[in-house]
C-alpha cells in the first residue's frame, strides 16, 4: 500500500443536537476544555504522519478555516506581553509542514457523499477519514493504529468496538472472521440494523483508512438509510472487490455527538490532562 498522507474531515453537518449553541457556531468548534473538537481529530491525524488535511465544509463553517489560519495581530499582542506559552499554542495549531485544504459539500447528502467530495483532492491514494464527533483518547493515535494495520494487511481498515446489542441501530455493524487478536477480515457490513437483525455487536466508529477504490463504489451508491448516501453502503461494495478489515483499536472513545458524551469528555479530559477537579 502507498504511504497514507491525506485525511478527510467531513465537517458540513448542522449539529442540531447542540442547538441553540450551534446556530451560529460549527459543532466542531465546540470546546472540550481549551481546544475545539476538530483540533483533537486534527492532532490525532498529524500524530499518524498525515500531511494533507482535507475539510469537507458547508455553510456557516468559516470558523473552522479561521481556527487553523494564522492570526498575526493576536500573535503580535501575545509576543509583546511575553505570553510565550499562549503564543506557542496559537502558532502551533497546525505545524508548518501540514497543509489545510477546504472544499464544499453543496448539499447534506450523507457521509458517503461528503467523502466522495474529496475524490478530486485525494486522487489515487489511500487516505484516512476522521469524524470529529468521536474523540478518542489513546496512547498511540488511533489513526496511526489504523495506518499500521492497513500496511500490514494491504487493505482498507475500519475502527471497530464491541457495543451493547440494543445500540446496533446507531452504527454500521460488521461481520467477518478473525485474522489475529484485534483484527478481523470483514465479510459483511450493514447500516444501523435493528438489534434483533444485527449480525454481530461489532460497530464501526468514526475512523477509517480507505483505499481510493472506495470512490468508484460511492459513485454507484444510491441513497440508503435516512435518504442519504451512506459510507457504509460504499464499503459494502468495496469489500466485494478489495480486502477490508476491522481493527479493535486501543483507546477510550467519547461520543461527543451527544450531550452526555460531550460532558463526559470535558470532565474526564479536564481532570486527566489539566488537573481540574469538581
Amino acid at each position: 500500500m502507498k504511504p497514507i498522507r491525506k485525511a478527510v474531515f467531513p465537517v458540513a453537518g448542522l449539529g442540531t443536537r447542540f442547538l441553540p449553541a450551534t446556530k451560529a457556531m460549527p459543532k466542531e468548534m465546540l470546546p472540550i476544555v481549551d481546544k475545539p473538537l476538530i483540533q483533537y481529530a486534527v492532532e490525532e491525524a498529524i500524530a499518524a504522519g498525515i500531511t494533507d488535511l482535507i475539510f469537507i465544509t458547508g455553510r456557516n463553517k468559516r470558523a473552522i478555516e479561521d481556527h487553523f489560519d494564522r492570526v498575526p495581530e493576536l500573535e503580535a499582542e501575545l509576543s509583546a506581553k511575553h505570553k510565550d506559552a499562549l503564543l506557542d499554542a496559537v502558532r502551533n495549531v497546525i505545524p508548518s509542514h501540514v497543509n489545510c485544504i477546504y472544499t464544499r459539500q453543496p448539499a447534506p447528502l450523507g457521509l458517503g457523499h461528503a467523502v466522495l467530495c474529496a475524490a478530486p483532492i485525494v486522487g489515487n491514494e489511500p487516505f484516512a477519514v476522521l469524524l470529529a464527533d468521536d474523540l478518542i483518547d489513546a496512547g498511540t493515535s488511533v489513526t496511526q493504529q489504523l495506518v499500521e494495520a492497513a500496511h500490514q494487511q494491504n487493505g482498507s481498515v475500519l475502527a471497530i468496538q464491541n457495543i451493547a446489542r440494543e445500540d446496533t441501530n446507531k452504527y454500521g455493524i460488521i461481520s467477518g472472521e478473525s485474522v489475529n487478536g484485534n483484527t478481523m477480515r470483514v465479510s459483511g457490513i450493514v447500516e444501523k440494523p435493528a438489534p434483533e437483525a444485527a449480525p454481530t455487536t461489532l460497530a464501526v466508529v468514526g475512523r477509517y483508512v480507505l483505499e481510493p477504490e472506495i470512490f468508484d463504489h460511492l459513485r454507484q451508491t444510491n441513497a440508503g438509510v435516512g435518504g442519504e448516501i451512506q459510507l457504509t453502503d460504499g464499503i459494502a461494495g468495496l469489500l466485494e472487490a478489495r480486502p477490508v478489515f476491522g481493527l479493535e483499536y486501543e483507546g477510550l472513545r467519547y461520543d461527543c455527538g451527544n450531550k452526555e458524551g460531550f460532558f463526559k469528555a470535558t470532565v474526564e479530559l479536564g481532570m486527566k490532562y489539566h488537573g481540574l477537579t469538581l
